[in-house]
């Protein structure tokens, strides 16, 4: 089956592409025009969505770390002083996707670059120097990786003899088709990333490499707001769909029933998620930043990222302030409007107020 096919969907499925490709383009036309104004906040937006991002693609891979752990970490760690593999494994994830928001637009997509990132990424593991930057030469599975522990196998992936043929086809396919732009660029995209799972190329770090390559091919075909928000933590939020669409095409792998539409509508309503995310963020350091100190701008932010909350909730992850700090900043967030609330004592819950304004 050819990758044209695959993306030779049912009606119904291909009305809610269409649908759903309309709504993000929309969204990346009135970004830009807001991009172009230079806008003080940007700065900050892509601060916390590039924390967020390492954070979370690294926890769905079974990693422990917070948000707040991560970004004391990549303040303040020397190389040299790495106590966990978890820590090895942010600060490869860090390098690799400060490299991508910087230099997207020149990277070229080819599997010389491909191995490249992947050696950044696992630059630092300890356990990965022997097949960083290099394609499998042992069979692997796609595995989820549950917060308790537990693991579950959603697919065997292709055989290692099969690996460097499949991904040529592939990337070569990917390359000429964002050339030629005669595809949506959104649906191959989601193409790639689905190969590139359903293949695994490398021993590890399958999972996170596809998620900053997501990341580099927004920003490369001009989807520059996906800098702003992390991708990875809407990912992260729906981790169980996430493996049930990439199985529902995976059970039928290399048949003539191998179809993607249900991949394809879920990547593209994660990206519809991430513009509302976006939006909703936007206009809270618009509208409200200035009546904010930088505590409650954090605040707002992660409450914006897991609402609805409890205090209890917040306290964990922003381990770093007090509880009563807390209590006072939320009664503060809500009389000023950033916030809203409902519920008494310890059943209360929190989400950010005013959250569907567009841009």
């Amino acid at each position: 089956m050819s990758f044209e096919d695959k993306l030779q969907f049912d009606f119904l499925t291909m009305q809610e592409v269409i649908r759903r490709i309309g709504l993000i383009d929309a969204f990346r036309g009135k970004w830009e025009a807001l991009e172009q104004k230079n806008n003080r906040y940007l700065r900050e937006l892509r601060r916390v969505a590039t924390i967020e991002s390492i954070g979370s693609s690294t926890r769905i891979e079974g990693a422990v770390l917070t948000n707040q752990e991560v970004e004391k970490l990549v303040r303040n760690v020397k190389i040299t002083e790495f106590k966990t593999r978890d820590e090895q494994e942010v600060f490869g994830y860090y390098e690799a996707l400060d490299l991508i928001l910087e230099h997207a637009r020149e990277i070229d997509l080819t599997e010389a670059y491909l191995k490249q990132l992947h050696g950044i990424l696992l630059r630092y593991s300890d356990k990965d120097q022997r097949h960083r930057g290099g394609y499998k030469n042992l069979s692997n599975q796609v595995v989820a990786n549950y917060p308790d522990g537990t693991q579950r196998v959603i697919f065997n992936a292709t055989a290692p003899h099969l690996t460097e043929p499949q991904m040529q086809q592939m990337v070569d396919w990917v390359a000429n088709a964002l050339e030629k732009r005669q595809i949506h660029p959104l649906l191959v995209i989601g193409l790639f990333v689905y190969e590139f799972l359903s293949i695994h190329p490398f021993q590890d770090g399958n999972g996170r490499l596809s998620r900053l390559l997501t990341t580099l091919l927004l920003l490369k075909v001009g989807y520059d707001f996906a800098q702003y928000v992390s991708f990875e933590h809407i990912i992260e939020q729906r981790k169980a769909d996430y493996y049930r669409a990439l199985m529902a095409g995976q059970q039928h792998r290399g048949g003539a029933q191998e179809t993607i539409g249900t991949w394809m509508v879920f990547f593209l309503d994660c990206l519809q998620t991430l513009t509302d995310r976006l939006t909703s963020k936007y206009a809270l350091y618009k509208d409200k930043g200035g009546y904010l100190n930088a505590r409650q701008q954090r605040v707002v932010a992660q409450v914006l990222t897991d609402q609805p909350v409890k205090l209890g909730d917040l306290a964990r992850s922003l381990a770093d302030v007090s509880i009563n700090t807390l209590k006072k900043d939320l009664h503060y967030l809500v009389q000023q409007g950033s916030l809203d609330r409902l519920g008494e004592g310890k059943a209360t819950v929190y989400w950010v107020a005013h959250a569907a304004q567009t841009p």
